[in-house]
């Protein structure tokens, strides 16, 4: 488990930076995030970023978030009436995606008779087809209160608990989040904690930016390693004054590190937008594969347009490993397309102040 630092809930993607992707990616960095929780599914329903549309909106805010460096999970509402479909379905957008990790939010469908076996079944077939995959439960914050919900069921296949620390109708966060913890630390099994705290408002009832600032302390004197918000649009709504900036404004220790060149790159790669990756190379770079070699940003500019659009069209690609320090980076990687894969992704680069002064690339795509 690698997640550190400050993190996001989106729920509506057209209520986050007016569905604004790249706004989206700028909003984040600039308040030092270094996860985004976007919902995915719905029982076994596509959640396409806000509800019944068909029109993918994920996608894009995925390929913004991702370039700036920027941890992208999925969370997922289940019921429990289909635990297989639920969790195939899980399996399709992880897939789709390359989620960093997945977040099953079971709330109080999952506390009638009988869930105990859906929840098994569920995470049976999850955990079945990722093995190592970072999942977490998003659920209620006390268990004592809840104890019908199948806890032992689905922390046996998480490796996160992520308890939903929403102080409603009160205005001590720091000490709902000590007995949260508390709990959770007492039960069987018990998980590595990265609460999620309140940025929403609710009932006439809304946190205060003191509060946020509260939740914040108290997690890092409990030495946990990240916290969330929910939600998105609300924190950002104005609504609550001095929420967003508490959040956006506190420095978490241990914050990840800034993203190697290398990684820049492959992140880039699925924005499918050879604009943005020109950026990282000199002026007069050059560019070297098999075929032919091209110096200029133009040229290089037309190499990744191509492809894009023939050779790896809709590709998503992963970086596999990287070495290298100063101004020497090897890096190995591999892409899926609909006209075919790559195993085999073997690149060079040459550093000058920073950007890719030369770069040679290796591949074979096979269908």
């Amino acid at each position: 488990m690698t997640l550190e630092g400050k993190g996001l809930f989106t729920w509506k993607i057209p209520n986050c930076e007016q569905g604004d992707p790249a706004a989206m990616a700028a909003t984040a960095k600039s308040a030092g995030l270094t996860h985004v929780l976007l919902k995915v599914a719905d029982g076994t329903t596509v959640y396409n970023g806000t509800w019944g549309i068909k029109q993918d909106l994920v996608t894009p805010a995925v390929n913004s978030l991702r370039a700036e460096g920027i941890e992208i999970w999925g969370w997922h509402y289940v019921y429990g009436n289909n635990p297989v479909g639920e969790a195939n379905l899980a399996i399709q957008r992880i897939r789709q995606y390359n989620l960093d990790g997945y977040v099953i939010d079971a709330e109080k469908e999952y506390k009638q008779d009988g869930r105990k076996a859906a929840a098994k079944a569920f995470m049976n077939r999850l955990r079945g087809a990722f093995p190592s995959l970072d999942i977490a439960l998003s659920s209620y914050r006390f268990p004592s209160l809840h104890p019908q919900l199948p806890w032992a069921e689905f922390l046996d296949g998480c490796n996160i608990n992520m308890p939903q620390v929403y102080w409603m109708k009160a205005h001590n966060a720091g000490e709902q989040l000590i007995k949260c913890v508390r709990e959770f630390q007492n039960k069987t099994p018990s998980r590595q904690v990265i609460p999620t705290g309140a940025a929403f408002h609710e009932a006439g009832w809304k946190p205060t930016s003191a509060e946020v600032l509260e939740f914040m302390n108290t997690a890092k004197a409990l030495n946990l390693p990240a916290v969330n918000f929910w939600e998105w649009s609300d924190a950002r709504s104005g609504v609550m004054p001095g929420v967003w900036e508490t959040i956006r404004d506190y420095p978490w220790a241990g914050q990840a590190a800034p993203k190697d060149i290398c990684e820049k790159y492959v992140s880039l790669l699925n924005t499918h937008d050879a604009n943005k990756i020109v950026e990282l190379y000199n002026p007069t770079g050059v560019h070297i594969n098999a075929v032919r070699t091209t110096q200029g940003l133009d040229n290089i500019r037309s190499w990744y347009n191509i492809l894009f659009r023939d050779v790896l069209p809709n590709a998503n690609f992963t970086l596999t490993g990287y070495a290298g320090t100063g101004n020497a980076r090897h890096l190995t990687w591999t892409a899926t397309s609909p006209k075919g894969a790559v195993q085999n992704g073997n690149d060079t680069f040459g550093l000058i102040n920073e950007k890719i002064n030369y770069h040679y690339t290796f591949f074979t795509v096979t269908k």
